[in-house]
């Protein structure tokens, strides 16, 4: 049977995750690349000196570039009514967010994470090191990463093997992905420790800032879609929530210590995401 699907990657100029500036589509028919496009977008936003560091792309990179609303259309024409992969749920909350933000309608898509395949693919990483460059890196998938491209691709290289390993075709995933890795017999503790099926089960979070929520009711809120909750950011953590106000209000200029130390972990080599509160809320929301 035809195997189609898209691959989809995108990276931001900043912690709100609408900021697009830059985006990869790869589309694989019967395990080859039959597609490639990507462009560099104008996000019409600020960028951060920690996401620029991460994927090299600033205000200068993106000067004369397109709009997110001038290439929605291209984007709409590649990804409607197809099978969408992205590796965590990160790219599609952005898709969904930049779609809002400039009032276009959402694109009609089935949505396969693979990083949710991986983790029940392969036993060793149901928990843990299902990051893309881990798993690239043990299946022998070479890629440049934080080039939107190259993620999109390696993100459907990744799927490839697990359908190669598993026996379980594309449409099989499709069910498999979003059921129990095992069973849960019991809801999170009350120390937090994350859901180990939640939808972002295996990363650790801090939140900081001025949020919306109850800081208790975010934790909750957090371990229930899989994350272990921590007080403050350390060598594990891998999530840090910083409140809507305190993004949109400094600017990036002046940021909480807690964002700082992420920053200091990530100069160092440790995969922490920062991102504003509505985009975790809208991320653990997906059901899909």
């Amino acid at each position: 049977m035809p195997q189609r699907f898209v691959a989809i990657d995108f990276e931001t100029a900043n912690a709100d995750l609408a900021s697009i500036c830059q985006v990869g589509l790869v589309t694989f028919e019967d395990g080859k690349v039959i597609d490639s496009w990507g462009s560099l977008v104008d996000p019409q936003d600020y960028f951060d000196d920690i996401n620029m560091a991460i994927h090299g792309i600033d205000r200068a990179t993106v000067a004369g570039s397109p709009t997110f609303t001038e290439l929605f259309d291209e984007i709409r024409s590649r990804l409607e009514d197809q099978i969408v992969v992205s590796h965590t749920s990160f790219d599609r909350t952005a898709l969904l967010q930049a779609a809002a933000k400039h009032g276009l309608a959402p694109v009609s898509s089935r949505w396969l994470d693979s990083a949710r395949v991986v983790r029940r693919a392969w036993s060793q990483w149901s928990r843990k090191g299902y990051g893309l460059t881990n798993v690239c890196e043990h299946l022998g998938i070479a890629f440049v990463a934080h080039d939107a491209v190259e993620d999109a691709r390696a993100s459907g290289e990744v799927l490839l093997q697990a359908i190669r390993a598993t026996g379980i075709g594309l449409e099989q995933w499709l069910e498999r992905a979003v059921k129990p890795i095992t069973p849960v017999h019991c809801a999170p503790s009350i120390a937090m420790d994350g859901n180990p099926d939640g939808v972002l089960a295996g990363e650790e979070i801090v939140f900081t800032g001025a949020l919306a929520l109850p800081r208790r009711e975010a934790a909750a809120l957090a371990a229930t879609a899989g994350c272990d909750v921590a007080a403050n950011v350390r060598k594990t953590t891998t999530l840090l929530v910083v409140g809507d106000l305190d993004i949109l209000k400094l600017a990036g200029h002046t940021k909480s210590i807690k964002q700082r130390k992420a920053e200091e972990w990530i100069s160092k080599g440790h995969a922490i995401r920062i991102l504003k509160e509505s985009d975790f809320i809208k991320m653990v929301d997906l059901r899909e």
